[in-house]
């Protein structure tokens, strides 16, 4: 079947006809065709849920130093038509023996940010994973990767000590935490 293409208008109405027609073709009854879904908004914290690895998908920040972080930092927001969003605040350094719950604490604050309605463009990373990510390899700009490290709005750089050290690591790390603490950004850090 061959067909000749017109450049003429249709009117909208022959071609819904045209369209109904080929659905009762195919036994489809358009009244019958939901017009818009109805899904529920997905909210901001759902959306990182799909980000924070699974086992702290749940975290919550319960630690008095950690919430009244959190808070000084929900509060200082910027307003913005989505709701406030990070413009400065401290960083916050985690520290204690291994398993003690510090990475959960910090998970749970920024989950406590995203649920007080924080617009929130963060990123997390361990110190090993970060040096991976930022090791020169062909074809790959480290330095653009170091940038969007050290600009996004929070950061939150866990185990930071766990990994092999040496002079290059130490300048990455020393870089990346100079660069947010002159801008003001606020860091989680565990270590």
């Amino acid at each position: 079947m061959t067909a000749t293409l017109t450049r003429e208008p249709h009117q909208v109405g022959a071609i819904a006809d045209r369209l109904n027609g080929i659905l009762a073709g195919r036994g489809i009854d358009p009244r019958t065709v939901a017009a818009e879904p109805t899904t529920e908004p997905i909210t901001a914290l759902e959306l990182a849920d799909a980000r924070i690895p699974a086992r702290y998908r749940r975290a919550l920040a319960d630690h008095p130093q950690i919430t009244a972080w959190a808070d000084q930092i929900a509060s200082a927001g910027r307003p913005g038509p989505g709701g406030p969003g990070i413009a400065e605040g401290p960083s916050l350094l985690i520290a204690g023996p291994t398993g003690t719950g510090k990475t959960h604490q910090a998970y749970g604050a920024v989950r406590a940010l995203l649920t007080r309605g924080v617009r929130l463009r963060w990123e997390a990373t361990t110190s090993a994973d970060l040096h991976a990510r930022l090791r020169p390899r062909t074809g790959h700009d480290g330095e653009r990767d170091l940038q969007t490290l050290a600009r996004c709005p929070l950061l939150l750089l866990d185990d930071l000590g766990a990994a092999k050290t040496s002079e290059w690591t130490e300048e990455l790390t020393y870089r990346l935490i100079n660069h947010r603490y002159e801008h003001m950004l606020p860091t989680l850090i565990t270590t």
